[in-house]
């Protein structure tokens, strides 16, 4: 009986003891406005245990007690909270909402926190990339960060874009480093990222972006697309909109009386017969109106993301389509668009990260920027002509053999590319402790691009330069392959196929202690081998049966014994390998700094200079951490400095080598044999291109919620890779032959940023948030290569002189032209004036004489001076943000001021179209001190000149969107979490002096940067979208 007893007593206590271990806690979590929070998570610390808050922000978890039990509240935007149980049963949280020296940023391998950072770095949110409505990320960035410009090369649909960090530094490659979730990514490419799959973008600005090396040279970019959350609910989410497009601007052009009144006094000033006995023709055709449509885009998205108590994952899908405003379907862009974003906790310890994005993209294209493009034909073609003949056929403007009917241009242009991307991320994390953890992880980036190009015969007209047929009956050209032999010529397709492939393998250790609570250090060591490379093979084959497009397709050729047929391939291979070490150190959270070391080798140089070492140290100090500071009205203040080197390897595969690509002749036997000789000349000793920046910094917070930022840089390149001419006597002066490239040329860029963020509550349910920004740069050219007065860039107008030049003491690709000091009136004030002006006549430009010596010199560049540069002297970048109960409203305003742009769209012939400026001409003695007489005689009036480059700066309403978010009260028993609609516009204001379609004007080539040869323009569009969250 007694031991029965003792038995039951010990089951009892025991019972007791477990009953007593085990606590269950409840509570509310809200906002700072004690509003619920749905779905917020609650988790033990040191554990994988969690749970989530209900849809009225309350939670019930049951956990075993302790007397360290500590619950970790969190929930996107807001600040997380550690409280500590205490044996308490209910616990209400109040979230406090993060703020921006919370917020974590990505700095290459790690992380850190805003109050942490020591360089210039700057970060914008994947939401406001999305909200723009753009088919490419880098579009979106426009005005969102000082000190990083973006310059559109094309609005076409799937057009390209420049992204600039802290100016041009290099006469070559300026593009940044660019990774998606650490997969290197080049811009062209950008086509194939989705916006609607960002979660954010961070900007390394300064030195510190050195941890990349040789390539961070231009700044790097990093992309984390969107990811899950642990213990989190299936969340379903899909965001779509449709809109319309059209020009923003048409150009003001002659109309057709208007025309033939100038082009009779055209020609009556040199004597010649009248073109139009009639001058009443009214409107006339109006190309514009011709080419310019409405044209549709639309965009499809839906995510999945939730996460279990090891696992996250976000799911993505998307689907983008726009017409061309200028060609419709024939100027296409199509986008299919996948995501996989998965993160497994495999053990307490170990983490796999995995990451798959693929694209496939389709773009159709017409021709564009240059001379000879659709537009460029548009804006010169005659109102005088009909579209088409009464015949039916399209009228030929016969006149001016280099413009062509642009409506026959764009029905017979055939171009097409399509391109697939696969790329991926594996990464295992192992954290040996809350301290130390060790990351491999293999990157790869593939791509496969197929393109097509079918050239029918065609007929324009007479003595047409694009002309492939003979006559208007499209017969085929003959071709003498062989003495009195002649094969035909016909509809061509050529025919492309490249893949490219990225391997990149990187394993790093990442370090983070803190000794005695005011000591902390951090540290990342690692390594990176990187692989890149391509090949293509290509064909063209004549002769396409019935001289249609359904045919092309090299199979189908017929050309007789494919003589006339050909091929062509390449193929490349290069190599990074890379060690690189970050040591930062930080005492009492007031005092840090940071040193970065990298060592990179690159197959693109040769033994002599393989290997790179690029080091930066930076540091930070936290004024307002100090006992003796206080400033009240200014919460927060912090002084950065950062100084560092990085390189630039952007250049041919093996350009130190000689390549046998030239073509020799020889005498063999008296016998003259065509054969190889050296191409572009070796240079062992070629070197990085070096960039050494420094950098001051100083970040404040005011009043507690107004954010500043300030930044003063200095960014030095050295050794610049160019390919300049050089004495024959090298031997890589024959046909096929190129110089050497060689390290010769220096350039700086010195400028401030400043950027302000700002968000109040102005009421209850009334928010409102502003973020501005400015840049200033000043880029100058500080050498060039020994011997080499300057670099010349791009022709003015058909066979002009040069226009823009790469100059010592000027910016790169400024304008090289004649200054204009008015009109000459009479013949007494040329015959009074102490210039002489050879063939001045009343009614042509007065040019100043520069070099003082009394006569214009027109065979030399004595008399020129810079007339503009393609660089703003500011941009600046204006983000608006209104929440009122349900409403939303947003805008974002870009603007660049001080930049000129070259009017180069102008084909300056006797019958060619011109802007309606022209009617202003001089007629007579005090008719216009602006604009020159019209005549067909040659003058000096078409030389390059400030009368082509025009003020470029604008002020420009990038978007603007206003939506409605449903209640949930109206959403009833629908299951839709969120419903909110939206109308949106881009583009809908651009205020500008500029006389071209758009003033946005970009370029491939650092030389051709606002030089318009009729810029396909960014289109004004209008949409209705909606976004739903299950």
């Amino acid at each position: 009986m007694e031991k029965r007893l003792i038995t039951l007593l010990l089951l009892l206590g025991g019972s007791i003891m477990m009953f007593a271990q085990n606590l269950t806690i409840s509570g509310l979590i809200t906002d700072e406005n004690s509003e619920p929070l749905p779905f917020a998570t609650i988790s033990v610390q040191g554990t994988t245990e969690g749970t989530l808050s209900d849809v009225d922000g309350k939670y019930t978890i049951s956990v075993a007690a302790s007397e360290t039990l500590t619950l970790v509240f969190s929930y996107t935007g807001y600040a997380p909270q550690e409280i500590l149980v205490a044996g308490r049963s209910v616990i209400d949280v109040q979230m406090k909402s993060s703020t921006l020296l919370d917020d974590v940023i990505v700095v290459g391998y790690g992380n850190s926190s805003v109050k942490e950072l020591t360089g210039a770095t700057s970060q914008v949110d994947g939401e406001n990339v999305e909200k723009m409505n753009l088919s490419r990320m880098d579009q979106a960035l426009q005005g969102q960060i000082a000190g990083v410009s973006i310059n559109t090369n094309s609005g076409s649909p799937g057009g390209s874009s420049n992204i600039r960090i802290r100016g041009l530094s290099t006469f070559g490659d300026n593009d940044p480093l660019i990774l998606v979730d650490g997969v290197v990514y080049d811009s062209e490419g950008l086509n194939a990222l989705n916006p609607s799959d960002i979660k954010s973008i961070n900007v390394l600005k300064d030195a510190t972006a050195g941890i990349y090396g040789v390539r961070a040279a231009n700044g790097v970019i990093i992309i984390e697309t969107k990811n899950g959350s642990l213990n989190s609910k299936p969340t379903v989410e899909y965001s779509g909109y449709y809109g319309i497009q059209q020009t923003a601007k048409k150009l003001d052009l002659l109309n057709a009386e208007e025309y033939a009144v100038i082009k009779n006094e055209t020609f009556a000033f040199s004597g010649q017969p009248l073109p139009f006995p009639n001058t009443a023709l009214g409107v006339g055709t109006d190309w514009q109106d011709s080419i310019f449509q409405n044209a549709p885009v639309q965009s499809h998205n839906i995510s999945l993301s939730g996460g279990t108590s090891n696992t996250r994952y976000s799911l993505g899908w998307g689907y983008f389509n726009q017409d061309g405003i200028v060609g419709g379907e024939k100027a296409n862009f199509e986008r299919y668009n996948a995501r996989v974003n998965l993160s497994t906790d495999l053990s307490e310890k170990l983490t796999l990260n995995s990451v798959f994005l693929f694209s496939n993209d389709t773009r159709k294209g017409l021709p564009e920027n240059g001379i000879g493009s659709v537009l460029y034909n548009t804006i010169n073609a005659f109102p005088t002509d009909p579209i088409r003949t009464p015949d039916g056929n399209y009228s030929y403007l016969e006149e001016v053999s280099d413009i062509i009917n642009p409506v026959a241009q764009i029905e017979n242009t055939f171009n097409s590319s399509i391109a697939s991307k696969f790329v991926g991320k594996e990464e295992l994390v192992y954290s040996f402790n809350d301290r130390f953890s060790f990351t491999n992880r293999f990157n790869y980036n593939y791509a496969n691009v197929n393109s097509k190009v079918f050239s029918p015969l065609v007929w324009y007209g007479p003595g047409k330069f694009a002309n492939t047929a003979v006559n208007a009956d499209l017969e085929s050209p003959l071709v003498e392959i062989a003495d009195s032999v002649f094969l035909e010529r016909g509809a061509a397709v050529f025919e492309d196929r490249s893949t490219f492939t990225d391997l990149n393998f990187e394993s790093f250790v990442n370090y983070d202690e803190t000794f005695n609570a005011i000591h902390r250090v951090k540290g990342t060591a690692g390594i990176s081998i990187f692989q890149r490379s391509g090949e293509s093979l290509n064909g063209t084959a004549f002769n396409i049966p019935n001289n249609s497009v359904e045919f092309a397709d090299i199979s189908a050729n017929t050309a007789e014994g494919g003589f006339l047929n050909n091929v062509g391939s390449f193929e490349y291979m290069e190599r990074l390998l890379s060690a690189f070490l970050r040591a930062e150190y930080s005492y009492d959270y007031k005092y840090l700094v940071s040193v970065i070391l990298r060592r990179d080798g690159s197959s693109k140089f040769g033994p002599n200079n393989r290997y790179g070492f690029f080091p930066t140290v930076s540091a930070g100090w936290l004024l307002s951490e100090e006992s003796f500071y206080n400033v009240s009205k200014i919460d927060y203040f912090k002084i950065r400095l950062s100084y560092g080197v990085s390189g630039n390897d952007q250049i041919p595969n093996f350009a130190y080598r000689a390549l046998l690509n030239g073509e020799g002749v020889y005498v063999f036997d008296d016998l003259i044999t065509i054969g190889t000789a050296i191409g572009r000349g070796s240079n062992p000793d070629l070197k990085w291109e070096t960039t050494r920046q420094f950098n001051a910094g100083l970040d404040l917070t005011v009043f507690g919620n107004l954010d500043i930022t300030t930044n003063y840089f200095v960014k030095n390149t050295f050794d610049l890779l160019f390919q300049p001419d050089i004495s024959g006597i090298l031997g890589t002066y024959g046909p096929g032959g190129f110089p050497p490239v060689v390290n010769a040329g220096d350039v700086t860029n010195r400028g401030f940023e400043l950027e302000l963020g700002y968000r109040t509550d102005i009421w209850n349910d009334f928010t409102a948030a502003i973020s501005y920004n400015l840049t200033t740069i000043h880029n100058e050219v500080t050498s060039v290569p020994e011997g080499v007065d300057f670099l010349p860039g791009v022709g003015f107008s058909v066979g002009g002189n040069i226009a823009t030049r790469f100059e010592e003491g000027f910016p790169i690709g400024y304008f090289h032209g004649f200054e204009t000091a008015g009109i000459f009136q009479t013949q007494e004030e040329i015959d009074a004036h102490p210039v002489e002006q050879e063939g001045a006549q009343p009614g042509d430009f007065i040019f100043v004489d520069q070099n003082g010596d009394g006569v214009i010199n027109f065979s030399d560049d004595s008399d020129k001076k810079q007339i503009g540069s393609p660089i703003p002297d500011f941009t600046m970048g204006l983000t608006l943000s209104f929440d009122y109960k349900a409403f939303d409203l947003s805008a974002n305003v870009y603007a660049a001021l001080g930049q000129e742009i070259l009017r180069n769209f102008e084909r300056l012939q006797p019958y060619a179209n011109q802007l309606g400026y022209v009617i202003d001409r001089w007629t007579g003695p005090g008719s216009t001190n602006e604009h020159p007489r019209v005549t067909t005689e040659s003058t000096r009036n078409n030389v390059f000149s400030d009368y082509y480059v025009e003020d470029g700066s604008f002020v420009r309403l990038r978007n603007i969107q206003l939506g409605y978010t449903l209640p949930e009260i109206a959403l009833g028993k629908l299951n839709v979490e969120t419903f909110r609609i939206y109308v949106s516009a881009n583009n809908l204001v651009t205020l500008t002096r500029y006389q071209g379609f758009d003033p946005d004007v970009g370029s491939g080539s650092v030389l051709a940067s606002g030089v318009d040869f009729g810029l396909y323009p960014q289109a004004r569009t209008v949409m209705g979208g909606v976004n739903l969250k299950f």
